[in-house]
Order: structure tokens, then sequence, then C-alpha cells
């Protein structure tokens, strides 16, 4: 059995990694992180010919809290002596596979990541937590959890998954052929229209029929405004784990296309190549986009399959014949079965799913000694943002500051005009404070030492008392 370990990750996606990577600068812990493949492979399935991240570069896995990290994006193009001609790209994003390669890059330099390590099972024993792989045992003080998400098959859909129906996050591993063949693709988000933009240009062969349905009421546009872009900053997510459950459920929903929208280049890129295709080329419309239909059944049919939508606008059902069936579904959260073990002991939600504390713990009725912590977990509590790589650096900092007597990384953030609520939130505690505008405060204490009149300084005393009221 290994030592005693101050902290143990399952599982080495970009959120685990990104910890990974800032604790090779924490020399005060020790910490391992367990990962069952053989490398790392980040979504394998989805590296699509021309995909792009919908993120900055700059959003990695280290820079927006420890800018002279030897894990930086910036740090990985001059170490590949490709920084100069990266720049002559011009290029705002990246694609996924560049994205895939830094990661991959950072994962082999890290002492602390481990790979080809199954994680069976996890028990708390006495003062610690015991993990069974597949080449031994661990032992930790505290746990992170960051084994991902799973896809998400709707329940009409499962018994049919095969070599013809199934999850988009799988297509780069199949050896598909589309060819001469009817295809139905499920799912209006970005996943959805990287696949269509593929199968429209015939990378997986000319399709005789492509049918794209969304339940959307059109393909939307992925909201990248600067006000948008807001949701995903410290500030508004510690404000955000405050709120009531119902108003965090109205944000959520309301905030959907600044996470899960479409880029306006793949949209771009698609109305092109439709127009190129059928106003320009004169082919047979052998595509149709489908917006407003949601699948409510399938079944087998001599050749295929036959899927039955609800059109939304007309609240009619339709069919549609299919030969393969692509589901761009989206993916779920679900608690991984190693820590099956631990659930008496976690306090989870009425639906099941793990519950979190502002600094990304689990909340659970074991020892509070030891920290059960979790990511890409917290949507619900969190916010639009967890799911997200925008904030992982900054995710990953809390929780190792979480960890210490004294933080390691400066979470402080300057005051922005934007203020969401009339409370504050303490960068390190998570703690909510009543908020104290202490820059309008100073501004009329000058203003009194500069001003003696005294009819002046009744007016100002009455002001003052409105002012220190209010904030």
């Amino acid at each position: 059995m290994e030592k005693l370990t101050d902290i143990i990750g399952i599982g080495v996606g970009p959120f685990n990694l990104s910890i990974a990577a800032l604790l090779e600068q924490t020399p005060s812990l020790t910490s391992c992180f367990l990962e069952h493949k053989k490398s790392f492979i980040w979504h394998e399935g989805l590296m699509l010919p021309n995909t792009y991240m919908q993120t900055s570069y700059l959003k990695d896995l280290v820079t927006a809290v420890a800018p002279e990290s030897p894990y930086s994006f910036i740090a990985y193009l001059v170490r590949n002596k490709k920084f100069y001609r990266f720049l002559n790209t011009e290029q705002k994003t990246i694609t996924r596979a560049e994205f895939s390669d830094y990661l991959s890059w950072v994962s082999k330099q890290l002492n602390n990541v481990n790979f080809s390590q199954t994680v069976e099972d996890i028990d708390f024993i006495g003062d610690r937590f015991v993990i069974t792989t597949n080449q031994g045992l661990y032992q930790a003080k505290h746990i992170c959890l960051g084994t991902g998400k799973t896809p998400y098959i709707p329940a009409e859909v499962k018994p049919y998954l095969g070599d013809n129906c199934f999850h988009a996050s799988e297509i780069g591993l199949r050896n598909i052929d589309l060819t001469g063949k009817r295809v139905v693709l499920v799912g209006g988000g970005q996943t959805g229209a990287d696949v269509f933009l593929n199968a429209l240009r015939g990378n997986w062969g000319q399709p005789a029929q492509l049918d794209w349905l969304s339940r959307r009421a059109n393909f939307q546009a992925l909201d990248e405004a600067a006000f948008s872009n807001e949701y995903f900053m410290p500030r508004y997510v510690e404000q955000f784990y405050h709120l009531n459950e119902e108003v965090k459920q109205q944000e959520i929903r309301a905030q959907k296309l600044t996470s899960d929208g479409i880029t306006s280049e793949a949209l771009l890129a698609i109305y092109q190549e439709l127009y190129a295709k059928f106003e320009v080329q004169k082919q047979r419309k052998w595509v149709r986009l489908l917006p407003h239909r949601t699948v409510s059944s399938m079944a087998n049919t001599a050749d295929g399959f036959n899927l039955i939508a609800d059109n939304n606008l007309t609240e009619k059902a339709e069919s549609y014949a299919a030969t393969v069936v692509i589901l761009a579904t989206g993916f779920e959260s679900k608690i991984p079965d190693c820590i099956k073990g631990l659930t008496p002991m976690l306090d989870l939600s009425a639906d099941g799913s793990l519950q979190l504390e502002p600094n990304f713990k689990v909340k659970w009725f074991g020892s509070q000694d030891n920290h059960i912590y979790a990511v890409n977990a917290g949507l619900d509590s969190h916010g639009i943002a967890d799911p997200q790589l925008s904030l992982m650096a900054w995710r990953s900092a809390k929780i190792i500051n979480d960890l210490l007597p004294e933080p390691a990384f400066d979470l402080a953030e300057n005051e922005h005009v934007i203020r969401w609520t009339n409370e504050d939130v303490d960068a390190q505690s998570g703690a909510v404070n009543s908020l104290r505008d202490n820059s309008l405060r100073d501004d009329i204490l000058r203003d009194d030492s500069l001003k003696k009149d005294s009819s002046e300084n009744d007016d100002k005393a009455e002001i003052k008392q409105q002012v220190l009221s209010v904030v």
C-alpha cells in the first residue's frame, strides 16, 4: 500500500489535469492522479476535421491564476518551436486537436499523473480514503472526483443502440461509411453542427438523405457578447452560488446559449456550404434542417429505423426514415461506480446528485477533516460556467487554497461596475458579506475635508446618511 497522500485525483481529464499542474507548484502538498487510460486522450471520438474550441487558448490549465507556470498554452507553443508561426495564423480560437495535443503535452511532464490505473473502489477507513486500483492500494487524506460526464442517450432510443445508432462522441472511433444512406442527426448544439458539417461535406461518403433534427427553435448561435461573458467570471459564479434554487434554475435556462450555442463561424460555414450545393451547383435537395422537433419514439424497420418526432410548432407528429441515427444529445453527470461504497455518507440532492460547497467540496456526513472535491459536477450549484473550460484554472486554485492553511494563489479581483447583487463574496472562503462601497465613502469623506462651509456640511451630512443607508 502506498503511503498517505494529501490528495488523490480520480480521473485525468482537463479539469483534474489543471489541478495536477498547479499542485506541481505547491510543494507543501503531496498529490497523485489516477487515470485508467494508457495515455491522455480528450474526447477522441469528437476530434473531427476543422472543429474549433469555443474558449480562448488563454483559458488554459493554469494561466488565469499562475501565468508564470511552465504548463501554459504559451509555454507549449514555445517549447514546441511554433510560437511565431502560431501568431502568424491570427487565430482567435484553436482547433480541438491542438488543444488536445497541448493537454497531452502537459500530462507527459507531470510526475503526479499516473496512467493505466483503473480505480475499482474507494472506502473511507479511520482517518483516510483507501483507493483500490487494478495495480494496488492508495491512501489519501482527500480525494478529487474528475471522472467526467457520460453520453446522454434518450430513453426512447436506448434499445436501438448499435452499429447504426450511436452517440456522436463515438463517431471518430468508428470506421463509418454514410454513402447512399439515410442519415438522421439528432441534437442542435455545437457537436450536432460539427457532425452535420462533416456529413454535408461528404467526409464519410455522400449520404442519400441527411436530416438534422433539433428541439430548439432554430439553429442558434453561441452568445459570445462581452456582457454575456461576464457569466464566466469568478465574481458572478461566487454570487450565483448563494442564490435560491429557483432563481438558479431560471438563470441557467436563460443563459443556455452562452455555453450551448453554435459558433457563428460554424453556422456561417454550414450556410455557405448549403448555398454552394443547392443554389450554385443546383444539387437535389438531399438535406433537411428540422428545428422545433422532439424525438418521441423510435422503431426498427426492414431497412433501418423509423423515428417519430413531435413538431412543436404544428403540434403534429412527423415520421423520419433512417439507416443511420447519430445522437448529438450531450452528456450527463453520474456518480462514478467507484464511490458507490461511500454513497450512504454523501449528502445527495433530491435527484440523487452530488451537492457542492462554495469551494467545490462535496457535502457529506463523514469526517470534516477529510474532503471529497468534485470538478464538473456543479452546474446546479455554481452555474453555467462550471462544465466549461473558462474557469477551470480558477476552480483548481480554489480547491488547492482550501487545502492549505494559507492561500497559494491570489484570487482577489478588482472591483467592477457590474453588480449582480448587493452582497460581496470573500474570494478565498466563499463567505457572503454585506457590500461596502469603500470608494464612495472615501469620496464623501474627501469632499467633507475640502468644503468647510457649514451650510454645505449640513447638506452633505444628509446626503451621506442617504448613501450609507443604501450601501
